[in-house]
């Protein structure tokens, strides 16, 4: 389809240079993410330690899994109107203050009733942060350089799941109790809110639509070579965000993406939910199934090198198609063979590299291949229906337990639905299927 002139403002910013400023939006951003991976696998961490100390078998924790994923469906699909019309910053902020408080309140549950509720407001935060920094960060980097960019902000999911890990287990080692997980997790969104508050900038499509402006406000616009007071010169959302998506010719793309998120993140939550509890339930005590399953967004983060370059030389869909397809062969492995304790820690590495890589490359995808003006909205309802996919990895992973079936067999499944994520993922590259930004943006 036709695409209408940029305007002055948006030429130049879909070809600004790379600066401190930013430079400064992506480690900010980097650091929102390190804490969001940090909460996503503070639930997982936990469960080991909660099964002893409130006397539950691990399929009973699929509760708090449920309502941690329905949090962050809910915090989704509230985040893309919040941000593509009220700001990315406010979104942000907002999202850290909730996590934050959740997190801690967490830390004081008594039941399992109780830390599901906690669970939800924290995972209603962890969307808001995950949508406002996809978007901030695209704001804030040139189309060329777009997905590269979303993509090592999203290496800090991984990396907060990473390193959290391993001060979590060091915390196990020493006699630390499971609160210390969560006050560990809520105290780091708290002083990053400080960070976000003072030195991160709100978008400049935002700034550039408004008449009165602070004087760092207006400094900030004159380095990009943008005259404030123009909002009809940018790219914001002037209709429901959310009617767009499926207009425009974006219907197929975003139904599409709706399907791989599903898909992928139900594999991706099947890995944080149960991976430490399988190991556990393997003869692993709770700390060195907290130290293996570190493998797992270590694999995510390393998965950034090559599929980057994947990115940049083959395109975003083909990259992403094969790379959900070899995660197949990791994943099954983990289901169908068992291994000694070095080979299987190898298989979880490789799985974090095509299951949690694939996710990273898809966030990226989303975020540049959706304008401006719907980006929060296109990633964020993604996220969403994504979760659902989430919410089902709680109980379907409870139920497999249940029914006696080997610990490892919860990973079968995920081999099953990274299948259908890469061949959606290949449905979304065939020709004459896709708006003719996506085009341009797939050679860029």
């Amino acid at each position: 389809m036709s695409q209408p002139a940029l305007s002055g403002i948006e030429h130049a910013l879909e070809n600004q240079r790379l600066g401190s400023v930013q430079i400064r939006v992506a480690v900010i951003c980097c650091l929102i993410q390190m804490c969001d991976g940090f909460e996503v696998n503070s639930i997982g961490w936990s469960v080991p330690l909660l099964t002893h100390a409130w006397h539950l078998a691990p399929a009973a924790f699929a509760l708090a899994f449920l309502w941690s994923n329905v949090g962050v469906m809910a915090g989704a699909l509230l985040a893309g109107p919040v941000g593509d019309r009220f700001g990315r910053k406010p979104l942000l902020m907002l999202s850290m203050l909730l996590f934050g408080i959740a997190s801690l309140a967490s830390a004081t549950s008594t039941s399992l009733p109780f830390l599901a509720g906690t669970r939800f407001f924290t995972g209603a935060g962890i969307a808001g942060g995950f949508a406002g920094t996809v978007a901030l960060t695209g704001d804030y980097t040139p189309q060329r350089l777009r997905a590269m960019i979303i993509m090592l902000t999203f290496t800090g999911a991984p990396l907060g799941g990473l390193v959290g890990g391993l001060v979590v287990s060091l915390l196990l080692d020493h006699g630390f109790g499971w609160p210390s997980i969560y006050v560990l997790g809520g105290s780091l969104p708290l002083v990053l809110l400080a960070i976000t508050a003072l030195w991160l900038p709100e978008s400049p499509r935002f700034l550039a639509a408004r008449t009165k402006l602070a004087p760092r406000q207006q400094a900030l616009l004159q380095r990009l070579a943008i005259e404030p007071g123009q909002p009809h010169a940018v790219d914001l959302a002037r209709t429901n965000p959310i009617r767009m998506l499926f207009s425009e010719g974006y219907a197929l793309q975003t139904t599409l993406l709706w399907i791989i998120f599903f898909c992928s993140l139900l594999n991706l939550f099947l890995f944080v939910f149960w991976l430490p509890e399988v190991l556990h339930l393997l003869g692993m005590t709770p700390a060195q199934s907290v130290r293996a399953t570190t493998l797992y967004p270590l694999g995510g983060l390393l998965a950034v090198c090559y599929l980057g370059w994947a990115i940049d030389r083959y395109g975003t869909r083909r990259s992403l198609a094969v790379n959900f397809a070899v995660g197949i062969v990791f994943v099954s492995t983990i289901a169908l063979v068992a291994m000694p304790y070095a080979a299987l820690l190898a298989v979880v590495l490789l799985s974090g590299m095509t299951v949690l890589g694939s996710q990273t490359g898809l966030n990226a995808a989303c975020g540049k291949l959706y304008p401006a003006r719907m980006r929060v909205s296109g990633y964020g309802f993604a996220t969403g229906v994504g979760r659902l996919g989430g919410i089902a990895a709680a109980p379907l992973g409870g139920f497999l337990l249940s029914r006696g079936l080997p610990p490892t067999f919860i990973f079968l499944t995920a081999g099953f639905f990274a299948a259908i994520a890469a061949a959606a993922t290949t449905m979304l590259a065939l020709p004459g299927r896709q708006p003719a930004t996506i085009g341009a943006a797939e050679t860029a």
